[in-house]
């Protein structure tokens, strides 16, 4: 698989770099997201058993206090005062305005110990009405007995519990209460069955609102009380809701008997917490999952300052695990660097046994291997021009020593000793100087003096048909010159230019020094050569056998070889005005030959 493209042009030290930190930041994000969900679920799950905790004890209270309520009101009906008003045991007008007011006494007597009942009243559909108050004007008993605290209490078995409201039963006073009223016959059981008459006793709202108040449930939170029906017994924003500018789901809240269910409102949700009491009513806690997680942000901060922080400690841990995995890998870069440009005397260290290691041992092995092939090379180089120096050396052609040595016989036969003496005294100093030492290189006053015996013996051999001249700077004479690469050229110069001119010729040899060069010209007035020959002069391919055209090629190869290719030999010529040759070698002395 090839690798993305964002990765291709950078360097592994980076890639290794972003690859951990993009990993350690998912990694990061995820475990700072999981921490602070499960540290939001714990905390909302201790949040909501402890509001679970609170409804429980609200809904105790409740259910104490109206409990206490029924036991009062039950107490009340055994009275023996209310019981001898409700019989209707005295005689006349006068005892039974006495009995009332001794029923009323003992109704008053009750309130008074309490100061969370706002009053207490009996009423029955027999016309009998008795309260605590004694100037307080009752409503008149049918519509007493038609209000909805009388007809539940005589509906039902048992103690009514209504929803708060305002009471109407005295005249001019609308207090907002809780009523527990009950049938009398429920309690008096030697009554007569037909007997309607029902107590009611009114509780002070403010209690309830008391008992509820002081819960808090978060910044926002709340309790509310609902009846069976639907009815708010108990709100902290009662008009509000009375005036429809808030609302609570009221039907959600009637269809659970105890447990938590999240509603929405708006744009933000509440947690309704139910319990249900004994009478029906549904205590209602209400909490919003905000509140109830109420260091929300500050868990947020914290765990992005510590993920922050992680993450941060990671990369920089990323950053120097790369660089350390990376080293070996940039040495055997700069060690590869090294070789590029020629040096093979380096080795990377090997600091493992993994695959880098392993990489470098081989480098190593391979550093060792060109070195070795480098030097194979040199060597044979070396070989391959000591070969060329002495296959040159033996490139006197014998039909050049039978031609001389036939010369020499001819001159003797003809009398000419002194000739035969001179070109016998060229011939022993050209073959000595030919034989050597086996030195390649050597001054250029032994080559001059070499290619002055060998043009002796031609002058000799074509009966001066041409004249030489040599003319060379005295400084260059001492510096060195590859051997016999004059000889080859003079050679050419005598046999394809001197040679097919009808005139008397003359070969010239001049050399000077330029900068930190040499040249050395040969220089013939013989018919010279034409451009296409010229150019193939250089092309052919050196083989000793062949004439002396090859032996020029021969020579500008040598030069090249040992002096490098900015060196070798040059032509000008013009046909019947002569060939220039043009040899070019650096000005080297003895002691820096190399």
């Amino acid at each position: 698989m090839k690798p993305h493209r964002f990765f291709r042009s950078r360097s592994i030290h980076n890639n290794i770099a972003i690859s951990f930190s993009l990993l350690i930041l998912c990694t990061t994000i995820v475990l700072s997201y999981t921490s602070y969900r499960l540290s939001s679920a714990a905390v909302m799950g201790n949040s909501l058993a402890y509001t679970s905790q609170l409804i429980e004890q609200v809904k105790l209270n409740i259910e104490n206090y109206i409990s206490n309520m029924e036991s009062i009101s039950a107490l009340v009906l055994t009275s023996s005062d209310l019981e001898k008003y409700v019989k209707g045991s005295s005689s006349g007008q006068e005892g039974k305005v006495k009995d009332k007011q001794l029923a009323s006494q003992y109704l008053r007597s009750v309130v008074q110990s309490r100061t969370d009942i706002s009053s207490i009243v009996y009423a029955s559909s027999e016309g009998i009405t008795v309260s605590d108050r004694l100037d307080a004007v009752l409503k008149p008993l049918p519509e007493l007995i038609a209000q909805e605290w009388y007809q539940q209490a005589v509906n039902q078995t048992g103690v009514a519990v209504s929803s708060s409201h305002v009471q109407h039963i005295f005249q001019d006073e609308y207090r907002w209460v809780v009523s527990i009223s009950r049938k009398l016959s429920d309690t008096f059981s030697e009554m007569e069955a037909d007997r309607q008459g029902v107590l009611l006793v009114d509780l002070n709202y403010s209690v309830i609102n008391n008992l509820c108040k002081q819960i808090e449930l978060g910044k926002r939170g709340y309790v509310f009380i609902v009846d069976p029906s639907g009815s708010l017994v108990y709100h902290p924003q009662q008009q509000l809701i009375y005036s429809q500018l808030k609302f609570e789901q009221l039907e959600t809240v009637l269809g659970i008997k105890s447990g938590s269910v999240t509603v929405n409102t708006g744009n933000e949700q509440k947690l309704y917490t139910v319990d249900t009491t004994s009478f029906g009513w549904k205590i209602v806690g209400v909490t919003y999952p905000d509140d109830l997680v109420a260091n929300k942000q500050q868990m947020q901060g914290t765990a992005a300052l510590w993920g922050a922080v992680s993450l941060i400690f990671a990369m920089a841990i990323s950053v120097l695990l790369s660089y350390a995995l990376t080293k070996p890998l940039k040495n055997l870069e700069i060690n590869m660097k090294k070789a590029e440009r020629g040096e093979f005397d380096i080795r990377v260290e090997i600091e493992s046994t993994n695959e880098i290691g392993k990489l470098a041992r081989t480098f190593n092995l391979m550093i060792m291997k060109i070195k070795e092939l480098m030097s194979q090379i040199v060597m044979e180089q070396e070989m391959k021009r000591v070969s060329e120096l002495k296959a040159l050396q033996a490139q006197i052609k014998p039909h050049f020593l039978y031609n001389t040595l036939d010369s020499i016989i001819w001159m003797a036969e003809t009398g000419k000793m002194e000739e035969v003496v001179e070109m016998t005294s060229s011939l022993s100093k050209l073959l000595r100087s030919t034989i050597g030492e086996g030195e390649e290189l050597i001054p250029i006053a032994r080559e001059l003096e070499h290619i002055r015996h060998y043009l002796t013996i031609q002058n000799m051999r074509y009966r001066h048909k041409f004249t030489y001249s040599i003319e060379v700077q005295e400084d260059i004479l001492k510096c060195s010159i590859l051997k016999l690469v004059l000889q080859p050229l003079v050679e050419n110069a005598i046999y394809h230019g001197i040679k097919h001119n009808p005139e008397q010729g003359h070969i010239l040899i001049r050399g000077k020094r330029e900068h930190n060069d040499i040249t050395i010209q040969i220089i013939d007035n013989g018919v010279g050569v034409n451009p296409e020959q010229m150019g193939k002069l250089l092309l052919q391919k050196a083989d000793y056998r062949m004439g002396s055209g090859v032996g020029v090629a021969n020579v500008n190869h040598r030069i090249q070889l040992y002096f490098g290719d900015h060196y070798g030999l040059s032509f000008e010529s013009e046909m019947e005005e002569g060939t220039t040759v043009t040899l070019r070698i650096p000005a080297l002395y003895e002691e820096e030959n190399p």
